[in-house]
C-alpha cells in the first residue's frame, strides 16, 4: 500500500509507548467557527477555517512532542466532533425533524447531576451533540477531499517531526446510527449504509500509511442509553451486530493496522449502570483489529484491569490502556499511573503488548472539554512520566 505503509502497530518493545484516544483541546477561535458550522452557519471562510485548522493542527502536533506522546495524531482539530463531522462527509443527513432527546440511565437516577449536565450543554460557545443530525435519505459517501487533506496533513507533519507512530480517527457505524435517528430506511439497512460509506473513510487513512482508530463507545455506552432497562441479551446482539458491521468494512485492509476505542461514554457523571468489561471482551475479541483502546483510569473502571487475565488479549493484539481520567482537572501523579500500568501489565501477561493511554479524547465535541487546555497538557506529561516509572520497573 502508499504512503509508508508498515505491516503492524508499534508495540512498547523498550519502553512503554505512551498515546491518547484522539480529540485534543481546540483554540477558541476554532471552536467558534466550528460551533457556526454546526449550527448551520454557511457564512464560514472555508479558507480561513482551513488556515485554523492547519495552525491548531501543527500546534497539536508541538505539543503532543512535548509532553511526551509516542504515538499522536492530528487532535481531531478540523472536525466540529468526533461523529457528527461524518454529515459533512456523507449524503442523506439533515437536521432532526422529530427529535428526541437521548436518555442516560445513571443520568436519570439523579436529577441533581442531570441540572448540572444540562447547564454545561446549554453554553452557546460550543458544539453541542444533544441535537444531532438524522439521516433523512440514502446515506453514502462523498467527495473524499476532506479525509484526503487530513491524511496528507498528519503525513506531512509525521515527515517532518515523526512520532513513533500517527493514527486518525473514525467513529464506529454503530455510534453513527445509534445518535443519528434514522428517519429513512426503517430496517437495518441504516447500519450497514453507514458501515459501507465510513468503509471510505477507513480505507483512506490506513492507505494513507496511518494507524486507523475506530471509536466506539457504542459498544460499551449503548447499554445504559438505547438498550437501558432492556436484557443483557439484546445489547449483546447489538455489539455483534456492529463488530460484524465494522468487520465488512475492514474487508480488505490488514487488521495489524487498526485498533478500536471503547469507552462507556465520556461524562464525568455516575455510570453506576455501566456493562461490565468481562460482559463485552469476548464480543469484542472478534473485531478485525490488532488492538483495543478501553477507559481503566476513572473511579468506575480502574478494577476491570482484572478482566484481561480471565479473558487474553488475542494473539498479536495490543492493549492501549486508559490510565487517565479526560472527566477531572486532577493530575494524576505518576506513580498512580505507573501502578495502574504495571496492574495492567500483570494482567496482559507482557509490558510489550501494553502502551499507556488517556480514557478518552479530551475534546469529543468542540469546546465541550470537561477538562481546562493547560491541565489536558499536564495530564499527557504525567502519562509520559508514569510510563518511564513502569518502565524502570518492568523492563
Amino acid at each position: 500500500m502508499p504512503g509508508g505503509y508498515r505491516p503492524a502497530m508499534r508495540a512498547s518493545v523498550e519502553r512503554i509507548l505512551t498515546t491518547h484516544a484522539g480529540s485534543l483541546p481546540r483554540p477558541p477561535d476554532l471552536v467558534a467557527l466550528l460551533a457556526r458550522l454546526n449550527a448551520g452557519d454557511r457564512s464560514v471562510d472555508p479558507v480561513g477555517l482551513t488556515q485554523l485548522i492547519d495552525e491548531a493542527v501543527g500546534d497539536a502536533v508541538a505539543r503532543q512532542h512535548a509532553a511526551g506522546i509516542d504515538v499522536g495524531n492530528d487532535g481531531e482539530q478540523g472536525r466540529e466532533s468526533f461523529f457528527t463531522y461524518v454529515q459533512h462527509r456523507m449524503t442523506g443527513f439533515g437536521p432532526d425533524p422529530d427529535p428526541a432527546p437521548r436518555r442516560w440511565q445513571d443520568i436519570d437516577d439523579f436529577p441533581g447531576f442531570a441540572q448540572i449536565r444540562a447547564a454545561q450543554r446549554a453554553r452557546g460557545d460550543q458544539v453541542t451533540v444533544t441535537r444531532p443530525p438524522a439521516a433523512l435519505g440514502p446515506v453514502a459517501y462523498g467527495d473524499t477531499a476532506a479525509i484526503d487533506a487530513e491524511c496528507a496533513r498528519m503525513s506531512a507533519l509525521q515527515a517532518a517531526t515523526p512520532f513513533a507512530e500517527a493514527f486518525l480517527t473514525a467513529p464506529s457505524p454503530g455510534i453513527v446510527t445509534a445518535a443519528m435517528a434514522d428517519r429513512h430506511y426503517g430496517d437495518g439497512r441504516y447500519l450497514d449504509a453507514v458501515g459501507e460509506a465510513l468503509a471510505v473513510e477507513y480505507r483512506q487513512v490506513v492507505e494513507a500509511g496511518l494507524v486507523l482508530q475506530i471509536d466506539a463507545p457504542d459498544l460499551a455506552m449503548e447499554r445504559h442509553c438505547s438498550f437501558a432497562g432492556r436484557p443483557l441479551a439484546e445489547f449483546a446482539a447489538f455489539v455483534d451486530r456492529v463488530v460484524d458491521t465494522i468487520n465488512v468494512a475492514l474487508i480488505g485492509l490488514p487488521a495489524e493496522r487498526v485498533r478500536l476505542h471503547v469507552c462507556w461514554g465520556n461524562y464525568g457523571g455516575p455510570h453506576t449502570h455501566d456493562v461490565a468489561l468481562d460482559e463485552l471482551l469476548p464480543r469484542l475479541y472478534r473485531a478485525r483489529v490488532g488492538g483495543l483502546l478501553v477507559s481503566g483510569g476513572n473511579p468506575r473502571h480502574s478494577h476491570e484491569y482484572r478482566a484481561f487475565a480471565r479473558h487474553p488479549l488475542p494473539d498479536g493484539w495490543l492493549l492501549a490502556a486508559g490510565v487517565v481520567d479526560t472527566t477531572t482537572n486532577y493530575v494524576e501523579h505518576p506513580e498512580v499511573i505507573a501502578d495502574r500500568l504495571e496492574r495492567m501489565v500483570g494482567a496482559v501477561g507482557d509490558p510489550r503488548r501494553v502502551l499507556a493511554c488517556t480514557d478518552c479524547g479530551f475534546d469529543t465535541a468542540a469546546g465541550f472539554g470537561l477538562v481546562a487546555p493547560d491541565v489536558a497538557w499536564a495530564k499527557l506529561a504525567a502519562l509520559r512520566a508514569g510510563a518511564d516509572l513502569a518502565t524502570s520497573r518492568l523492563y
